[in-house]
């Protein structure tokens, strides 16, 4: 067994969309820097970022009704949605910019238009998605949304949905056009295609076994190379950690301050899938419905056209599940080992505040297949069980951590953890993820990179032009931008383009939440 060593500048650990991300845009800020990638797999995309591992959804909060609650007064909160339908206008715009750079090639292998809708039961429900699209609608960013509560209207929207439906329940929906549904695993694919004509060493079967300090300063990783067994040590001044689920062992093994008191909790997740062409092609476009009670935002259950390998698919879901692993090729032990004397009073708390989801998962984990065809009725009444296969989703590991709201609190969203000298950053947590893919690796520069910031200002500007500004408090900035990039992309028309604008001075110094 050799050990080999090596020095770089740059390493990704994960080969997912986020260690894609951050490959691209240090590519185009510091093309000199000398960059790796590792991964365990024997290919990109594999886990998290897998296209029949997530649900695809482009989140821009246009339907997901978790990201506007309900306040104790009626009105509706929507400052959520808009920060989530901001952070996608980032990806938009930078994807437009690799495409336009002909860095990559033909979008509409991983992005295609699609509705958005929202779909409710019962006067309260119908209440409350009343009030939701009244608030959103007066905002830029959701212009174009409708609200019906009428079944003709509906049947026209969502026949498959509509037809056979029994209950006199009243129903209402809302729909948004300017939806998209996105393949990350293609999308993931074509980026890492890119780094690799850019010099970038991709290095599959490669696992990162040990991640610690060295005198100087550096960081060095020990890698087990799978296909020839031996033990590689490589060096770098910046390590990110994208290991999608696998990224908090790594992250503990760093032992850097940020890294004690937390934990992970990992849910698991199974959609139906259609397997009748007839079925697939009465319905288009992702229908989200309201979270059971004591059920995880994850599991909110939908029901989506996607379009994987270039041909219109039908999913539903996601139920929700226990495993103890963290990735999906991981370990049973996974959960256990990262259970360390730091973050011990943590991982309790959480089992103790979180009684009712514990026991809602192990409730999902048990229902047969029926249960979950009763469940996907609710839905599409007339749906046949011989029509709808089980396809196994991706692991998601939900972050606990200590917060003003005590200790052991489970969050439910997409984290950034990095040393206080900006030398290591790791990427936690879960939904919205993939889709805010750009706003959080700029979260990364930002932290770790503040140094080059202001030298890397026009050209992230270039890349991504909204950039530093408040798209909702400029709609009309927001309008060219997002025709723009629609067209750039192939979800509308090139009839309407029109030269592009930068923002100006004033509308840059407008800072970006």
């Amino acid at each position: 067994m050799s050990n080999i060593q090596k020095k770089t500048d740059i390493i990704l650990i994960g080969a997912g969309v986020m260690s894609a991300t951050l490959g691209s845009l240090l590519k185009e800020l510091a093309p000199e820097w000398e960059i790796k990638v590792f991964e365990k797999l024997e290919k990109a995309g594999e886990e998290s970022s897998n296209e029949w591992n997530n649900a695809g959804t482009g989140h821009a909060a246009l339907c997901e009704l978790n990201y506007t609650p309900e306040k104790s007064d009626g009105s509706i909160d929507i400052s959520k949605a808009i920060k989530i339908n901001e952070q996608f206008q980032l990806s938009r715009q930078f994807w437009s910019y690799l495409v336009n750079s002909n860095l990559i090639t033909n979008p509409q292998e991983f992005i295609m238009p699609l509705p958005h809708m929202s779909l409710v039961e019962g006067d309260k429900n119908v209440s409350f998605l009343k009030n939701r699209f009244e608030a959103l609608s007066k905002n830029p960013l959701f212009q174009g949304m409708e609200f019906s509560d009428d079944p003709e209207k509906l049947m026209e929207w969502i026949p498959l949905i509509m037809e056979g439906r029994r209950s006199k329940e009243p129903i209402a929906a809302t729909k948004i056009d300017s939806g998209t549904d996105v393949n990350f695993g293609a999308l993931t694919r074509m980026l890492f295609d890119h780094l690799k004509s850019q010099n970038v060493e991709i290095n599959y079967k490669h696992s990162v076994e040990d991640i610690k300090r060295t005198e100087d300063g550096l960081w060095e990783l020990k890698i087990w190379n799978m296909d020839t067994g031996n033990i590689e040590r490589h060096t770098a001044k910046f390590v990110f950690i994208g290991g999608g689920g696998g990224s908090l062992p790594l992250l503990q093994k760093t032992g850097i301050p940020e890294s004690k008191h937390i934990g992970g909790f990992p849910v698991s997740g199974l959609f139906l899938v259609c397997n009748n062409p007839e079925v697939v092609e009465q319905h288009h476009a992702k229908v989200y419905g309201k979270a059971k009670v004591g059920a995880p935002p994850m599991s909110v259950p939908h029901l989506d056209t996607r379009f994987i390998d270039n041909k219109k698919a039908l999913l539903f879901g996601p139920f929700a599940g226990f495993t103890p692993k963290f990735l999906k090729t991981g370990s049973n032990l996974d959960l256990i080992g990262s259970v360390k004397p730091n973050n011990v009073v943590t991982m309790l708390a959480a089992g103790a505040k979180n009684i009712p989801l514990t026991k809602y998962l192990i409730e999902q984990v048990l229902l047969s297949k029926e249960k979950r065809m009763e469940e996907l009725r609710e839905f599409v009444p007339n749906a046949k069980s011989e029509e709808w296969d089980m396809v196994v989703a991706g692991q998601r590991v939900q972050v606990i951590k200590d917060t003003e709201a005590g200790k052991g609190t489970l969050q439910f969203g997409t984290e950034v953890v990095s040393a206080s000298d900006g030398s290591v950053a790791a990427l936690l947590g879960a939904s919205p993820g993939a889709s805010t893919a750009v706003h959080v690796m700029l979260e990364v520069l930002e932290k770790c990179f503040p140094q080059h910031m202001k030298e890397w200002e026009s050209k992230i500007i270039e890349m991504i032009p909204s950039y530093g500004v408040s798209l909702t408090e400029n709609p009309e900035f927001f309008q060219e931008v997002n025709t723009l990039t629609a067209q750039t992309l192939g979800l509308i028309g090139k009839e309407t383009v029109s030269t592009e604008k930068k923002p100006s001075e004033s509308e840059k110094e407008l800072v970006y939440n």
